[in-house]
């Protein structure tokens, strides 16, 4: 199967790697050193597994790559716009498009049913730029649980053994072309799941980007495990994940989760959340996709959400500041 991901950072090479170990071909669209060191070198992945290093097609120019089977997106959700610009030529009319990504999508009330069936997000997608040049039908929903980092140009390294991919079409059909892009995912060492119920999904990675992100920037950046040690912040993050449960309950999807289980301190990795990672290293921020989109649903639904108000507020302003956000 001929696969292209586009974006070659943390995730996107943790996911090229492992489909070229399992038989895929595989091309990926990087840029910068990152694009340079996969080029001279192939892509190398360091986790608990093993390490190996892997060749793979590499270009900034889809074009020099061509029509693919399926592409597999692992951009932030702030770079779409240039995807959308850029995704063309990786496309036969038919090929599908994996958007493994944190947040909510650009495709999310495609085939959502109800009273907002086909409503656009503008904020994550401008002008439509992502919807008019791939189009929703060719969409396929994507969560990724990994927590990896580049440690220096090609090469990866992957905290933990807990590496998953959820797929799902948005209308949550069993399709042949998820089945493809999950069976050559997991000959690589993924552990896939394919859902009916892809938005379930999404939410439910999302209240631990709620959190986690969230009480992350608002600290400066200070390790998860010593934050949730201490009694106020934990009831903090306790009622950001009951708020967040309670706007995607009220657009239609049940988050059931173990709040003690996913808060616990011991439960938190040395991995710092990647928007952090974001503001820190100084690229654009995922506030929209990832805060300001549920709270938006959330005014959408009348649910209340007052400590999400206060922490996305610090958070927008924080970006803002830092110049890694246009509110």
């Amino acid at each position: 199967m001929k696969i292209c991901v586009f974006g070659a950072g943390a995730i996107g090479g943790h996911v090229a790697a492992r489909l070229a170990r399992g038989g895929a071909e595989v091309s990926v669209v990087a840029r910068g050193a990152q694009l340079d060191a996969i080029r001279a070198k192939g892509l190398t992945v360091q986790a608990e597994d093993g390490r190996f290093t892997v060749p793979v097609a590499a270009s900034a120019d889809p074009a020099a790559l061509g029509p693919q089977d399926a592409v597999i997106v692992t951009v932030k959700a702030p770079s779409l716009p240039s995807v959308a610009a850029a995704i063309a030529p990786l496309r036969a009319p038919v090929t599908p498009v994996a958007f493994v990504m944190n947040g909510i999508p650009w495709w999310y009330f495609h085939a959502h049913g109800g009273p907002h069936d086909g409503q656009r997000l503008p904020r994550i997608d401008p002008g439509g730029a992502m919807w008019d040049a791939v189009g929703p039908q060719n969409a396929i929903g994507g969560v990724v649980y990994s927590a990896c980092t580049v440690t220096e140009p090609g090469t990866v390294a992957v905290a933990g053994n807990y590496n998953r991919i959820v797929l799902g079409e948005p209308d949550g059909r069993e399709t042949p072309r998820v089945a493809a892009i999950a069976e050559a995912l997991r000959a690589g060492g993924w552990r896939i799941d394919v859902t009916g119920r892809i938005r379930d999904a999404i939410w439910s990675k999302l209240m631990l980007n709620l959190y986690s992100g969230l009480l992350s920037i608002a600290s400066g950046g200070a390790p998860l495990r010593t934050l949730m040690e201490d009694p106020a912040v934990a009831a903090a993050a306790r009622r950001l994940v009951e708020e967040g449960q309670a706007v995607a309950a009220a657009m239609g999807c049940p988050v059931s989760l173990n709040i003690d289980r996913l808060l616990a301190p011991q439960s938190q990795a040395a991995h710092t959340p990647s928007i952090v990672q974001d503001l820190k290293r100084g690229r654009p921020m995922e506030i929209e996709a990832l805060y300001q989109a549920p709270l938006a649903m959330a005014r959408q639904a009348g649910v209340a959400t007052p400590t999400l108000d206060l922490l996305v507020a610090v958070a927008r302003h924080r970006a803002a500041a830092a110049g890694l956000y246009d509110p």
